[in-house]
């Protein structure tokens, strides 16, 4: 199975003309991208493609594009919980991904309202180092990030890097991949997908480990450097895909799916750094 880029289809926009409903609702909390290729905007575009209804919470605004992030302002504490409030009070979420949490008051904020609201499917992408090196999530938040994240996440998604630092284990190969995925485990994340992009080979392997298996997600690895926005959409397309109801298995090999066509489909010609992904791509569900 694989997927398609679309050009848009504008149908029978006259009165009387079929409504569709859409196929979930899922929840971003995370940062904004004033590029529109990662964070909050990437997300968004994911949930569209994947016919999910989506909603934001902002947790941080920043000022960048493909080649530097020029500043990052962190919205207070209230703003992010009115957001949350805002929804939950209003709108049931079938799936909720965190992004950027990046200083400890939005971290101890979001997990106080998603343990208040008792919200299940909470997929974690820990955003921590963006692809230009500016640290997203601050050194001295990582340890509460660790206390009060992990253990709500349904899944968590890390890279290499990002499961380095959270789990303390170099990682060189698949085994430590394996042995960095359990000890993620232990610290209560119910399920570890470690992203395997920052290995070399003609594969892109990411092994999920429920607690008591591994499962490895392969795809070919598309050699490009528009690749801004990667781990944003990869998570938000986890998300969007549990969100319509996909078991887990199934959510990430649609997924990789998903992730690998909008690497290989990236447009050339959008900034003059890491470009962003071409998200505008249907026809796996």
């Amino acid at each position: 199975m694989r997927f398609q880029p679309v050009e848009p289809d504008l149908g029978n926009t006259s009165e009387g003309s079929d409504i569709m409903n859409y196929k979930g609702k899922a929840l971003t909390i995370a940062g904004s991208d004033s590029s529109g290729g990662a964070g909050i905007q990437a997300d968004l575009k994911t949930f569209q493609a994947f016919d999910v209804y989506g909603m934001s919470v902002v947790t941080s605004v920043t000022a960048q594009n493909t080649l530097t992030v020029k500043a990052i302002y962190d919205l207070p504490k209230e703003i992010v919980t009115l957001q949350m409030d805002a929804i939950f009070e209003d709108i049931s979420v079938d799936a909720v991904k965190t992004g950027m949490l990046s200083n400890e008051e939005i971290i101890e904020t979001v997990a106080d309202r998603l343990s208040f609201y008792n919200v299940e499917r909470i997929i974690v992408d820990p955003v921590m180092v963006s692809k230009s090196k500016a640290r997203l999530l601050r050194e001295s938040a990582e340890k509460r990030f660790i206390e009060l994240i992990v253990p709500l996440a349904f899944l968590i998604t890390p890279n290499i890097p990002e499961a380095e630092v959270i789990s303390g284990i170099e990682i060189r190969d698949i085994e430590d991949m394996k042995h960095s995925a359990r000890k993620i485990k232990e610290m209560g994340a119910k399920n570890v997908l470690i992203k395997g992009g920052h290995l070399e080979g003609n594969l892109s392997i990411d092994i999920l480990f429920d607690g008591e298996t591994f499962y490895l997600f392969e795809e070919e690895r598309i050699p490009s450097k528009n690749t801004h926005g990667t781990g944003c959409t990869f998570s938000s397309a986890i998300t969007a895909c549990l969100a319509r109801g996909e078991n887990l298995y199934d959510a990430i090999k649609i997924a990789k799916q998903y992730i690998t066509t909008a690497i290989r489909e990236a447009p050339n010609n959008i900034g003059k750094g890491f470009g962003p992904l071409y998200h505008n791509i249907r026809g796996i569900l």
